[in-house]
């Protein structure tokens, strides 16, 4: 959102753009839960005035300079939380959670990183600890899309239920579109896109996933 910012605000120095990101579910925030999260921008010294004006003692505020990555994974680990509700859905046990899980931040690491953010990014709040609540928390918009999927109900009927948006949904077109023209493999996203938008069941992603090419985890 800071590049759309930049763009439709010409002009302007990059460097008055802060994004904020990390698990930080709006439930819990208003319910003054602790809750960690990351402010990153090009300059410290806006980093560091989000920090001092939001930060309290239930709302800790880190900095970072990478943006791309800070923003990146917040928008990535929602398809991840599709994925990881789909497993909910079709009671695929926790270590298949975890496995699909943990494969899903290793890809949407690698688009960030091809797009140019940093690897540390994705083991910190807004990679590991974004997809960590937004995969297990029953708040989780995405996660709950996901697991009705599983559970065989139609993608049309579960958003017309809601009251509130799965971003998950639209960030797969574009991640996958993302990740062809960097020519990043995202083979979790790309199941997602066709269970969403092709009509595969969700009942076969376990088979597409477990019987792919064995290769090394690294």
């Amino acid at each position: 959102m800071t590049e759309v910012m930049a763009q439709e605000l010409p002009g302007l120095d990059a460097g008055l753009f802060a994004a904020l990101s990390g698990p930080s579910l709006a439930d819990e925030v208003i319910a003054e839960k602790p809750v960690s999260i990351v402010a990153a921008s090009e300059s410290d010294a806006s980093c560091r005035l989000v920090q001092d004006t939001l930060m309290s003692p239930m709302f800790r505020i880190y900095t970072s300079d990478d943006v791309v990555g800070v923003e990146l994974g917040g928008a990535l680990k929602n398809i991840v939380a599709l994925a990881g509700g789909i497993a909910d859905g079709l009671d695929a046990g926790d270590s298949a959670k975890a496995a699909l899980v943990t494969r899903g931040l290793a890809e949407i690491s690698r688009l960030g990183i091809a797009a140019g953010a940093r690897p540390l990014t994705f083991a910190g709040l807004a990679g590991l600890g974004d997809v960590m609540a937004t995969c297990a928390s029953p708040y989780s918009r995405n996660r709950r899309v996901g697991e009705e999927l599983g559970k065989g109900r139609r993608l049309e009927d579960i958003l017309a239920g809601m009251d509130a948006v799965a971003e998950g949904v639209n960030t797969t077109l574009g991640a996958l579109e993302l990740s062809e023209r960097l020519n990043v493999d995202m083979p979790i996203t790309r199941l997602m896109a066709r269970v969403l938008f092709e009509g595969l069941p969700a009942s076969d992603c376990i088979p597409a996933l477990m019987e792919r090419p064995p290769r090394p985890e690294w």
